[in-house]
């Protein structure tokens, strides 16, 4: 058989990128082109919950992309929107985020002009959160953005009756667990 030198050259790489590696066992593949075997992982809720809100994640963020929100961020600025006049802690309670990371989070939302941070009148030491113009207009868009291609994408997915008897299941286990 002929080989070409820009081949041979390929092969030459290759080979000095593998010295010093060790053979997979009869059997096992070195490359990706067969799936591992997850066994019992397969079976962990914990395990299944976390690879579907990764995807779930993933999908949101590719939406969101012209709009540059995480799903923390679209969260935090809904429950501003709906709850006016409530302060930081309460918000990042609800949403179950820690403290450090929930003034981080803040930082960057108030560095865009989305929301502020007032301080309250009735205890100095607590902020208020408010959505500014700019923030309430980038929460419009958000939830159409999430409404048309993210729900949407995952009402497709399941149908209507999953959707609703996999969001009961979820709120009883995110509730009662």
């Amino acid at each position: 058989m002929t080989v070409s030198k820009p081949a041979e050259k390929s092969a030459e790489k290759a080979s000095e990128a593998t010295k010093g590696r060790k053979e997979a066992p009869e059997g096992q593949s070195q490359g990706l082109a067969e799936a591992l075997q997850l066994g019992e992982l397969s079976e962990q809720l914990g395990y299944v919950l976390k690879r579907a809100q990764l995807k779930v994640f993933e999908n949101f963020l590719r939406c969101m992309a012209s709009l540059q929100l995480t799903p923390a961020q679209f969260s935090v600025l809904l429950l501003v929107e709906k709850n006016p006049g409530r302060n930081q802690t309460e918000i990042a309670s609800t949403l179950g985020i820690l403290r450090p990371n929930f003034v981080a989070l803040l930082d960057n939302l108030e560095s865009r002009d989305l929301c502020a941070r007032i301080r309250s009148t009735n205890d100095r030491r607590s902020h208020i959160l408010v959505l500014t113009d700019k923030g309430k207009a980038v929460l419009t868009r958000a939830k159409k953005l999430v409404a048309t291609k993210h729900e949407s994408r995952l009402n497709e997915l399941l149908g209507q009756a999953n959707r609703e008897a996999l969001l009961g299941m979820l709120s009883k286990i995110a509730n009662e667990f």
